[in-house]
């Protein structure tokens, strides 16, 4: 297994972490155990959660993934493991989330309560990667860096990162945490896929100067690039089959986002590269996710442990130039699908 260094961080993971936003919901506990033991029996180390999962967030199962995690990390050495987990983001961003009655915000208050929490949740004594689900923009971010400095120095938190955020986010928190002597955030866990490049706009480049890696969620397009929507039928049990029916704003907007002309067009072409090149399409967008340089590990998902085998091929695959040129020819023909 070849393993590769979060940041700067002494964080050495497998290029392909466990995601588990299914757990609780789409995944009950047995199934949930399966993919675990699974991906740990694979050699996967790296396994990443939130105390705000499992997904669709809701307020009555808010942190039962955590729990689930808890139970099956109790039968492994807890060392074997890197675990990571995420503190939900502020409630001025882009949905308010359904726990501590929809006012949280990453000032010092949340973030001792969410990190006790998910400790408790998870029955640990330390978390490996402690990230912000997604950014503040109103709390000033030296109050947000120096409190999660505290988390490090307490020994709760190993190392620190940020999700969902912007150049401009990522470069303003570590340089208040350099010149003030924090700790500063070693990863981006940021949506990036074959139909979402647009962290190679900008994010990249700071990736690559300054020593900050990228854990990709989302490399399937949310399941998109399997080729399952490109059907006449979308099962009403799959995850944008659900969307689709929701009365939630929200998930009809993500529906809108992930499923449309222009992600399926492109959809169709790379499912004619995965054929042309005898692979999957599972295993192409994972090897795709994982080439880049400043990718330490690409977070994963599956309903089902079953689902597995194809990304997991991504581990013994390297594309080679002619595949890569050929996805690239389809970025450029079909300009960023999500949006």
């Amino acid at each position: 297994m070849e393993y590769r260094y979060i940041g700067k961080s002494g964080l050495r993971v497998t290029p392909i972490c466990m995601g588990t936003m299914s757990f609780g919901s789409w995944s009950d506990k047995a199934e949930s155990f399966k993919i675990l033991d699974t991906a740990y029996d694979r050699g996967i180390n790296f396994f990443d959660t939130a105390e705000l999962y499992p997904v669709p967030p809701r307020g009555d199962y808010a942190g039962e993934t955590e729990k689930i995690i808890s139970e099956w990390l109790a039968t492994k050495p807890r060392e074997s493991i890197i675990l990571a987990t995420k503190m939900a983001g502020a409630a001025n961003g882009w949905f308010v989330p359904p726990i501590r009655h929809g006012l949280t915000a990453i000032d010092r208050f949340h973030i001792q309560r969410a990190i006790e929490g998910s400790l408790k949740r998870l029955k640990t004594d330390y978390i490996d990667l402690y990230q912000v689900h997604w950014p503040d923009e109103l709390v000033p971010k030296e109050e947000s860096m120096r409190a999660l400095d505290e988390l490090v120095k307490s020994g709760k938190v190993r190392y620190l990162g940020t999700s969902n955020d912007s150049a401009y986010g990522l470069t303003k928190s570590n340089t208040i945490a350099q010149y003030e002597k924090l700790a500063r955030f070693e990863s981006i866990q940021n949506n990036f896929s074959l139909l979402n490049p647009r962290f190679l706009d900008e994010l990249s480049n700071i990736c690559r100067k300054e020593n900050v890696s990228l854990l990709p969620y989302s490399p399937m397009a949310g399941g998109v690039l399997s080729g399952k929507y490109n059907q006449a039928f979308i099962d009403p049990k799959s995850r944008f089959g659900e969307y689709l029916h929701a009365g939630e704003p929200r998930q009809k907007a993500m529906y809108k986002r992930f499923v449309n002309e222009k992600s399926l067009g492109a959809t169709a072409k790379y499912l004619d590269i995965a054929k042309k090149y005898g692979m999957s399409p599972v295993t192409l967008a994972i090897a795709w996710s994982m080439h880049f340089d400043f990718v330490a590990s690409t977070i994963i998902g599956a309903r089902y442990a079953t689902q597995l085998e194809e990304s997991f091929k991504a581990l013994e695959l390297k594309l080679s130039p002619e595949i890569l040129n050929e996805c690239e020819k389809v970025q450029k023909e079909i300009l960023y699908p999500m949006g």
